[in-house]
């Protein structure tokens, strides 16, 4: 069986219908700062081990924007809320 993504929205989806689009804890720096934290920013990533939360599309069902908890060691799912309601 295909594993499955709580949507807020549509319930429960298999993953096939979404698309990840990475890390959702990134703070974009202000349109001034340096070359150094822009290319920061925009080129390095950390890979972490365990609960990370990271943007996903729901491309193929409502397709909202959600920010999913997700570990990346067992890929279980934990919480799924719609990235418009993010403070």
């Amino acid at each position: 069986m295909a594993s499955l993504i709580p949507c807020p929205h549509c319930g429960s989806r298999p993953r096939e219908e979404f698309t990840i689009k990475g890390d959702a804890s990134l703070v974009r720096p202000a349109p001034d700062a340096g070359a150094d934290v822009w290319h920061a920013y925009m080129h390095l990533r950390d890979n972490p081990r365990g609960s990370h939360r990271e943007y996903w599309h729901h491309s193929s069902g409502c397709r909202r924007w959600l920010v999913v908890e997700r570990d990346t060691v067992s890929h279980a799912v934990g919480a799924v809320i719609d990235a418009g309601g993010r403070a």
